[in-house]
């Protein structure tokens, strides 16, 4: 059972805003129950999630967006109740960086879909991004023709320009290049004094060189 979540708040947490609050949340992958009457809690700025590989982390941050059922707990989102089945991508957003089932989308069809589900989309971060990723001579291509960092850069252009008021970052690092790598914490570095929007990166160490606002770190229990 994966259920032990340690919450360690910095300094100047007390003075961020919970951004997002979860309570006695319970439930896991193939109704599971990997996770038991845990909370959560996001200030505003960057957090990360902690944890070895297989403890839970992509499942914790799937039920938070409502994409795993839980089968208990209460949400909230900048002191709003949002509903744990089905939050709004615009609330709370994952997306899974592999992309699946968008084989057929390129880029720029892939992002247009999305953004009409998010109205604080920002144009500015995302062609910030294409050219520091250097997604420029992939944008015409199909998502099928594109390497496995490539694809997933596509995602992560998504996830940091969605404008969501909470957004889950997947072990974001995964696959990328060095270059790749530094552009996505100079983003992160930006958004880590942000006063009102929450970003939980999920991985096995935290971003270098990114202010945190809170670490949460996943333990195992027999």
């Amino acid at each position: 059972m994966f259920d032990m979540l340690h919450h360690a708040q910095y300094s100047d947490s007390n003075i961020r805003p919970n951004v997002l609050l979860a309570t006695g949340l319970s439930g896991g992958p193939a109704q599971l129950a990997l996770f038991q009457k845990i909370d959560v809690r996001l200030p505003a700025g960057v957090s990360a999630l902690l944890g070895d590989e297989g403890v839970g982390k992509t499942s914790l941050m799937r039920l938070l967006a409502g994409d795993l059922a839980a089968t208990d707990g209460q949400l909230w989102v900048m002191d709003q109740p949002v509903p744990l089945s089905a939050p709004e991508p615009a609330s709370v957003l994952w997306l899974d960086l592999r992309l699946p089932q968008h084989d057929a989308e390129t880029p720029v069809e892939y992002w247009e879909n999305l953004r009409r589900h998010l109205p604080a989309w920002s144009p500015e971060t995302q062609n910030t991004l294409v050219t520091a990723l250097q997604l420029t001579p992939h944008l015409g291509k199909r998502l099928n023709m594109l390497s496995t960092g490539s694809r997933r850069k596509v995602g992560l252009v998504a996830a940091l320009a969605s404008g969501a008021l909470v957004t889950l970052l997947d072990q974001p690092f995964a696959s990328l290049d060095q270059a790749s790598i530094l552009a996505i914490n100079d983003v992160l570095r930006q958004f880590s004094q942000h006063p009102s929007r929450a970003w939980l990166v999920a991985d096995y160490e935290a971003p270098s060189d990114v202010p945190l606002a809170s670490l949460l770190s996943l333990d195992t229990r027999a």
